[in-house]
């Protein structure tokens, strides 16, 4: 990750890094017993892409950290403010800011209470003009990393049961929304339909109402202004991008909505540790969807430096995370695209 093979000067560069999924435990597998899970290791992998950043020759503008940041195992054994206080000891020595996801595993450790007042807030001053809603506990802000580029950071679990008190309005709704679609006394294992309707899982989410308007108040200023707009989110919502089983439960509403607006060049996130890719040649967005450190081996890597140019991102990958040019343009010769 130390240079980009295009050689004029990018824009800005920002580091990329998902599911790290740290836990002080031996190696195990996932849900399904189908991967193995890496716990201790994946710290190392942090470190290799924190010192990779640190000596790129240009230094990235900031970190983007897509969610899981440490395991939900850590909450059975006690050791969720130890994880976290680890990884982000490592993370504090980057060579630029941090900006932090909400997944699903900040949630099996902290309520979302809890994480408002703790360091995986990264959300600026509303003061600064990059807030997020005005309405509840939703954490999803923006900000302008250059002129006439913005990124919004999405709350993928505003709708969930997960960081939710069970007595809460917000718990029941979410409730009732996956009781609608998944009839298994375990809401954690998909309904037995085939296609989108896996999506609808305990340890999945999805926008309100509330969120989905602030979005589309802020990508309708950046169509005014001519911004080119990056989104991310731990949850991925276009179908080709993912397996089902890991997409936003109302992954239609966010498409619906980022196709009206030409000003969003990509999706980017992360919860699919196999990761995946689409560009979708109806609203021209790339759907990116980020390799989890967590199920990386230690001798490989699962990270990468995003280089931004007025026509393009060229993300510069390491280990599992692969080489990929994402154009602006449509139709781009396919030629160009890796």
């Amino acid at each position: 990750m130390e240079s980009c093979p295009i050689e004029d000067a990018p824009l800005f560069t920002f580091g990329v890094i998902a599911d790290i999924q740290y836990a002080d435990i031996d190696d195990g597998f996932n849900y399904t017993r189908t991967k193995r899970r890496y716990y201790r290791s994946s710290l190392q992998l942090l470190m290799n892409a924190r010192e990779s950043w640190s000596r790129s020759a240009v230094k990235p503008s900031f970190i983007l950290q897509l969610g899981d940041i440490i395991d939900g195992f850590n909450k059975q054994h006690d050791s969720s403010d130890q994880a976290l206080d680890t990884v982000m000891r490592e993370l504090s020595t980057c060579p630029a800011q941090v900006h932090h996801v909400w997944g699903n595993h900040e949630f099996y450790n902290f309520s979302r209470d809890t994480l408002m007042k703790s360091k995986l807030n990264s959300s600026p001053p509303c003061d600064s003009g990059g807030g997020g809603p005005d309405t509840g506990d939703i954490y999803a802000y923006h900000f302008n990393p250059t002129p006439k580029f913005k990124i919004v950071v999405l709350d993928a679990y505003d709708v969930s049961v997960l960081g939710r008190t069970v007595s809460s309005v917000q718990y029941n709704n979410a409730l009732n929304i996956l009781k609608e679609h998944n009839s298994n006394e375990d809401l954690n294992h998909p309904p037995a339909e085939e296609g989108i309707k896996r999506k609808f899982v305990k340890f999945n989410g999805g926008f309100s109402r509330d969120q989905l308007n602030w979005l589309d108040g802020v990508l309708s200023l950046s169509d005014k202004n001519e911004e080119r707009v990056l989104i991310v989110s731990h949850l991925p919502v276009h179908p080709l991008s993912t397996e089902p089983i890991c997409l936003a439960w109302n992954s239609e509403d966010v498409l619906a909505l980022i196709g009206a607006h030409g000003c969003v060049v990509c999706f980017m996130a992360g919860h699919d540790h196999n990761g995946g890719y689409h560009h979708d040649r109806d609203s021209g967005v790339h759907h990116l969807t980020l390799e989890g450190v967590i199920e990386t081996p230690p001798d490989s890597d699962a990270s990468g430096t995003v280089w931004v140019y007025e026509d393009r991102m060229f993300l510069k990958g390491s280990g599992r995370t692969a080489d990929r040019l994402l154009l602006f343009t449509w139709p781009p010769d396919e030629t160009q695209i890796m």
